[in-house]
């Protein structure tokens, strides 16, 4: 993957008038710029503000930002910033973000992040760093993705329609692949069952769901699970509480 980013002006049709390289960095930040990567910034210390179609997003040690491939952005920073910076193939990982999003870091994404900068060779492009960093919510359920290409294809229809039925014989056949190769892809790729790497996902798609004020019954059809009572179990086995007293909380 080329880490370059191209400076100049954004607007169609017109060419960028300079090519730097990631080492670039201007007295008090970036000047405007893109890269052809999904971009995660994350600022442990001080704090940055990034500039994104005329929108200001501030970061500081508890929000960091993706930034998708071919966005155009600036940024500025305070003086003694630590700026740690994820770099992902959009090829080969899916953003589910269409535009820049402010994410809240948990404790868990800190302390990858923070192991990842003592490291001496840390792994570019780590599908498990990815999927640690791109959950989409602060209580998403750990879902290390795929890497094969069945096991890839099917993840990212399920991460588009995680209501859709088929098992993974269904899947595999539709792929044309063995049941038992998908399986073993997902087990050896994500550490996880095909099962359970799907009740997963449901029920990380469910958390949006019931902030977005769906009634639980509602929620567990959208998501793919059978029954309501299913739905209920699974999210007190994995979140340690009901769905329902998850939405009285949150509200």
């Amino acid at each position: 993957m080329a880490a370059t980013a191209l400076l100049g002006d954004p607007v169609a049709g017109r060419t960028p008038a300079t090519v730097v390289d990631d080492d670039f960095i201007a007295g008090g930040g970036h000047p405007l710029h893109v890269h052809d990567f999904h971009q995660f910034l994350y600022v442990p210390l001080g704090r940055i503000e990034v500039t994104i179609d005329r929108q200001e997003h501030q970061l500081d040690p508890s929000v960091a930002l993706w930034i998708p491939a071919g966005v155009w952005h600036s940024a500025r920073f305070e003086p003694d910033s630590l700026i740690v910076v994820e770099a992902f193939d959009p090829e080969a990982h899916h953003l589910p973000y269409s535009g820049p999003a402010v994410i809240n870091v948990t404790g868990t994404q800190r302390t990858l992040l923070l192991a990842r900068m003592r490291s001496s060779e840390p792994v570019p492009n780590d599908p498990a760093v990815f999927a640690a960093l791109s959950g989409g919510h602060p209580n998403s359920l750990p879902l290390p993705q795929p890497v094969g290409r069945a096991a890839v294809a099917v993840a990212r229809e399920l991460a588009r329609r995680p209501a859709d039925p088929r098992t993974a014989t269904e899947w595999a056949r539709d792929c044309y692949t063995s049941s038992t190769s998908l399986r073993r892809s997902f087990r050896d790729e994500t550490g996880l069952a095909f099962s359970e790497w799907r009740t997963r996902l449901r029920l990380n798609h469910s958390l949006e769901l019931l902030d977005q004020g769906l009634l639980v019954g509602t929620v567990a059809t959208r998501v793919g699970f059978t029954s309501v009572n299913g739905y209920i179990a699974a999210f007190r086995r994995y979140f340690g509480e009901t769905p329902g007293s998850y939405t009285r909380q949150s509200s």
